[in-house]
């Protein structure tokens, strides 16, 4: 059980799960977020032309509403993925239940869901469920953490993070502004998300942000946390970032807050680390660290080029030092390469200079800081001034394991 101690839970929001049959383990499955009143949102989505059915709902709700929620509807244990108009029918279904029982517009209903892509999703379910759940929702730590524990699925525990800030007020007082966020995401991960297993992380603000205003905050925020992890480089049908903001803290927000920014980036960028650190059946943890590129657009060909390796990402599981395999990525991955002036370095030990072995490689200490749980790898390409920072995982036979099995 998180410590609930460190729990910063912004106003104007209610939480709760509940279980509604959908996991097999009989887990709670069934979660919402729930705005006093209707949230500012903006959201980023999967760029996988396979699209789950919430997410098409939820991209037409969003543009309806001009960018207002006040019903989030979770449910794991089955994607809703690749079931035709049933799925549609489903989705929207949840929708007009939640609509009810809030009594809100159907397209202020935001609905998710992660689990086993093709199975039709019984809405029902959820449905005979939810007005027993709504009952039971609270703002408290504890209610937080029940969403943030039902919406896991092949997850070994779950994922939140936090931060608060103080503005000035209308007449110059103190306002504190909080952010909450929670998500979940095992495997199945390498986010490609765009503006317009899976991740699926709900970000929480009470400050008043307007939702353009909002967007110009996420997109930036994705860009330097989500889309630079990577576990086994497939990109969901179903990832998704929502971020909402409630108002309640009186605190404005306007363009260009610097502040609101930093600390954004800082909850999605530990929520970003903590997805990659609980992947599927890894055993490390591995940043790289891209520098020199002709365009830092190279320096991410060149680190998905590394992260997407099974040659690497085996070396990696069994320690073995073996950077030939990250020069051949590097020398693949379309980036602008001079293939002598690549320079390798594990942590601060020089392991390939000017293209070949450096003459300080040692093959025993490069071993041993590799089979740390987490380490870093430097890659210079002295190309440019284009850089990226990366996370990614090794591959075990536990992954094999976990994914074969998954549906079954």
């Amino acid at each position: 059980m998180s410590d609930l101690s460190r729990f910063i839970i912004p106003r104007g929001f209610r939480f709760g799960a509940t279980k509604a049959g959908l996991k097999a383990s009989g887990r709670p499955d069934f979660a919402l977020i729930v705005a006093d009143a209707p949230a500012s949102a903006a959201a980023a989505f999967t760029a996988n032309r396979v699209t789950a059915a919430p997410l098409i709902v939820d991209k037409l709700h969003l543009s309806a509403t001009a960018g207002k929620v006040r019903v989030v509807a979770i449910n794991a244990g089955n994607a809703n993925c690749a079931a035709g108009q049933p799925g549609l029918d489903a989705a929207y279904a949840t929708c007009d239940a939640a609509a009810k029982i809030f009594d809100c517009a159907p397209q202020q209903v935001f609905p998710s869901s992660t689990g086993v892509i093709g199975v039709p999703l019984p809405a029902e379910k959820l449905i005979d469920v939810m007005p027993s759940l709504a009952e039971a929702l609270g703002a408290e730590s504890d209610h937080f953490l029940e969403v943030a524990q039902a919406i896991l699925t092949t997850d070994t525990l779950e994922k939140t993070a936090f931060a608060r800030l103080e503005v000035a007020g209308p007449s110059g007082e103190p306002l504190e502004i909080r952010i909450a966020a929670l998500g979940k995401g095992s495997g199945m991960i390498h986010p490609q998300l765009v503006p317009h297993a899976t991740m699926l992380v709900y970000i929480l603000t009470d400050a008043a942000i307007e939702p353009a205003v909002l967007l110009s905050y996420l997109t930036p925020a994705v860009e330097v946390s989500f889309n630079r992890i990577s576990v086994d480089g497939d990109t969901s049908t179903n990832d998704t970032v929502l971020l909402l903001a409630s108002g309640a803290s009186g605190a404005a927000i306007g363009p260009g807050n610097s502040a609101f920014a930093v600390a954004l980036t800082q909850v999605c960028a530990s929520l970003a680390h903590q997805v990659v650190a609980d992947g599927e059946g890894i055993t490390h943890v591995v940043e790289l660290r891209i520098e020199g590129a002709a365009s830092d657009a190279d320096a991410l060909r060149v680190a998905k080029a590394i992260a997407h390796s099974p040659l690497v990402k085996t070396a990696w599981a069994g320690c073995d030092p073996n950077w030939g395999r990250l020069a051949a990525a590097i020398g693949y991955s379309g980036a602008q390469v001079d293939p002598d002036r690549i320079d390798i370095t594990f942590g601060d030990q020089p392991i390939c200079r000017n293209g070949g072995r450096a003459p300080e490689f040692d093959e025993a200490t490069a071993h041993t800081y590799i089979a740390q749980t987490e380490f870093s790898i430097t890659i210079q390409l002295h190309q440019g001034q284009g850089t990226c920072i990366f996370w990614t995982t090794d591959l075990t036979t536990q992954y094999i394991h976990i994914n074969a099995d998954y549906s079954t």
